[in-house]
């Protein structure tokens, strides 16, 4: 009786821990934008699988402090809000759904992912 007890407390226990939901789950796919060098080349820059639910500041955008990222492309499999301000604040946003892309007048200093 109490290997059959100990047996479903096992069981119960490992069905627990498949219940409970993994680390954070991440977009699939490449998030890209372009961005000016401080040399003033043009240059690309992309977000490998990026962290749902994460606030990303985009490495290159105001890096000089007065331009932002530009023509921001969404090529992952979740939607893409992204901000003018750095930190995903303030209220100029726009989302992207997967696989959309904007024009080069869409500036962009951040980028979180649902």
């Amino acid at each position: 009786m109490r290997l059959h007890s100990a047996v479903a407390a096992a069981a119960g226990a490992l069905m627990l821990v498949l219940a409970v939901p993994g680390s954070a789950s991440a977009a699939v796919g490449q998030f890209r934008y372009s961005y000016k060098t401080a040399d003033g080349y043009d240059a690309v820059g992309f977000i490998n699988n990026p962290e749902s639910g994460r606030c990303i500041d985009i490495r290159g955008a105001g890096s000089d402090g007065t331009s932002a990222s530009y023509a921001p492309k969404n090529l992952t499999d979740s939607t893409a809000t992204v901000f003018l301000e750095a930190g995903c604040t303030g209220a100029a946003f726009y989302s992207l759904r997967p696989g959309a892309g904007a024009s080069e007048r869409l500036l962009v200093r951040s980028v979180v992912f649902s």
